[in-house]
C-alpha cells in the first residue's frame, strides 16, 4: 500500500471512528438517562384529584404511567393495579381496597393508604417501597427497579467503562500532561522498584502499574482516558496468522477501539483469520452491535429485531463496511456462560450472516434492553429517582427470545469431541490452533 493511500485510509478511519464515538456515546447516554429531555419539557397534567392533592400518590402514579408507556410487555399481559395492591398489602399487612381495576382505582387506593399517615418520611418510605416491589416483580424478575440519581450515575459510568475511583496517571506517579517518553521512564522506574516483591499487595501493584502503562502508552487509549476517564474495552494480540481481539464490554467506545485494533494490525503481514472473544462480556448499549456489524455488513443493512409491546422493531446497521476486514476470511467468536445481553446479540448476528462461527459454551440468556426513565415528581429534596425498565427483549434468528435461552454455539466446548468438530467449521490451521490455545487459557490471562 502506498504512503498516500495509507494516509487516506487512516484519514477515513479517523472520520469513521470519530462519528462512531459521538453516535454510540449518545446512544449510551440515552440508555442510561432514558427520556430525560422529554420529561423535562412535558407539561404536567394530573389525571386524578388524588394526584393533585398528594405528592406521594403523584410519584407512584407517574411511575405507573412510565411502566405502561415504556415497559417491554403490553399492559394486557400483566395486571398493574393488582400488582400495586399486592405491594401495598405487603407493606401494610392488609389488602387495600381496589375499587376499580384501572388507573383511577389505583390512584384512589394509594390515596387511601397514604392519607392516614402524618409523617412525610413514613409516606415517602411507603411510596418508594411499594413502587420498588412492583418493579422487582415485573418480568424478567429482578431486572426492573427504582434507581436513585446516584445509581443512575453509577450505571452510566459502568456502561461507559469509567471507574471514578481509578487514577492511572497516579499509578505511574505522573501528570496527565506527561509525554510518551516520560510515561515509559515512570513505568520502568516503578517496575524496577517492584521487581523483588513477593507479597500479594506487591504483585497486585505490579498488575496495576502494567495495566496503567498499557493504557497510557497507547496514544488512542490515553486520549480516551485523559478526556473522559474511559478505560479500554478491547485487548488484542497476534497468534500466528490470527488476530485475537477480546471485547470485555459493549461500551460506547468499543466500536472505535475495535476499528483501532483492526487498523493497527493492517501493517502485520499474513493475517487472514480472526478471533472475537466475547467471553465474560456483560453487554451494553444495543447500538454497539449495530455499529460493529455495520463494519462487516455495510450501512443500513438488517441486523436484528427488538420486541416491544407486541411490535417487532427492526434494527439496522450503522456506518459503512470497513474494507480492511476483508482480509479475515475466517472468524471465530468465543462465548461462555457469562456472555450476555448485547454480546449475545452480536454473536447471533455474526453467525446468522455467516460472518463467523461460534465456539464455546451456551450464552447466559440475558436477552433484555434496559433504559432509565427519570421521574419528575420530587419527594426527596436530596435525591431524584428514575425507573430502570426492560424496554425491549432481543430475539434469536428463529424468532425466539434470547432471554432464558441464550445462544447455542456452533462448537460446544463442553462436548468431548469439540476439538475435532472445529475442522467442520474452519479450514485455517492457525485459527484452529489459536482457538484451542485461547479456550485453554483462563479469561484473565488473555491480555498476554
Amino acid at each position: 500500500m502506498s504512503k498516500i493511500n495509507y494516509r487516506s485510509r487512516r484519514f477515513l478511519l479517523t472520520v469513521i471512528v470519530a462519528v462512531l464515538f459521538v453516535c454510540v456515546t449518545v446512544s449510551a447516554l440515552y440508555y442510561c438517562l432514558g427520556h430525560r429531555v422529554e420529561h423535562r419539557v412535558l407539561d404536567v397534567q394530573y389525571k386524578t384529584s388524588e394526584e393533585q392533592n398528594d405528592i406521594y400518590v403523584r410519584f407512584d402514579m407517574e411511575a405507573y404511567d412510565g411502566i405502561v408507556r415504556n415497559y417491554w410487555a403490553a399492559t394486557s399481559t400483566y395486571d398493574l393495579p393488582a400488582m400495586f395492591q399486592a405491594a401495598l398489602g405487603k407493606q401494610t399487612n392488609s389488602l387495600a381496597p381496589l375499587l376499580s381495576d384501572d388507573r383511577e382505582g389505583t390512584a384512589k387506593m394509594l390515596a387511601g393508604a397514604f392519607g392516614p399517615i402524618d409523617a412525610p418520611a413514613a409516606k415517602k418510605k411507603l411510596a418508594l417501597d411499594t413502587l420498588s416491589i412492583v418493579l422487582n416483580n415485573l418480568q424478567p424478575l429482578g431486572r426492573n427497579s427504582l434507581a436513585s440519581n446516584e445509581q443512575v450515575t453509577s450505571l452510566r459510568e459502568n456502561v461507559s467503562n469509567v471507574d471514578p475511583t481509578a487514577d492511572l496517571f497516579g499509578e505511574l506517579g505522573i501528570a496527565s500532561t506527561s509525554a510518551a517518553q516520560e510515561i515509559k521512564v515512570a513505568y520502568n522506574k516503578q517496575m524496577a522498584a517492584l521487581e523483588s516483591t513477593t507479597s500479594a499487595a506487591g504483585k497486585q501493584k505490579i498488575d496495576k502499574v502494567a495495566y496503567a502503562y498499557k493504557v497510557l502508552a497507547n496514544e488512542n487509549t490515553k486520549s480516551l482516558y485523559k478526556s473522559a476517564g474511559v478505560e479500554p474495552s478491547t485487548v488484542n494480540n497476534v497468534l500466528g496468522r490470527t488476530l485475537y481481539i477480546h471485547l470485555s464490554k459493549m461500551s460506547p467506545t468499543v466500536v472505535q477501539e475495535f476499528a483501532w485494533d483492526i487498523d493497527a494490525a493492517s501493517t502485520t503481514a499474513g493475517l487472514d483469520s480472526m478471533i472475537i472473544d466475547l467471553r465474560g462480556n456483560v453487554g451494553g448499549a444495543t447500538d454497539t452491535a449495530r455499529g460493529l456489524t455495520g463494519l462487516f455488513l455495510g450501512a443500513n443493512q438488517y441486523a436484528f429485531d427488538l420486541f416491544h409491546q407486541g411490535d417487532y422493531q427492526v434494527q439496522r446497521t450503522i456506518f459503512s463496511r470497513f474494507e480492511e476486514l476483508g482480509r479475515y476470511r475466517e472468524i471465530a467468536v468465543l462465548t461462555d456462560g457469562l456472555t450476555q445481553s448485547t454480546a449475545e446479540v452480536m454473536t447471533e448476528v455474526l453467525t446468522h450472516f455467516n460472518i463467523a462461527h461460534s465456539v464455546g459454551l451456551n450464552t447466559r440468556g440475558w436477552g433484555t434492553v434496559e433504559n432509565t426513565y427519570p421521574l419528575q415528581t420530587a419527594i426527596d429534596p436530596s435525591t431524584s429517582y428514575a425507573l430502570l425498565l426492560v424496554n425491549s427483549i432481543t430475539l434469536r434468528d428463529d424468532g425466539e427470545p434470547i432471554e432464558g435461552r441464550g445462544i447455542t454455539p456452533d462448537v460446544d466446548t463442553s462436548k468431548a469431541d469439540w476439538k475435532t468438530r472445529l475442522n467442520g467449521y474452519f479450514s485455517s490451521p492457525d485459527l484452529i490452533k489459536a482457538v484451542k490455545t485461547m479456550i485453554a487459557k483462563p479469561l484473565t490471562s488473555n491480555a498476554l
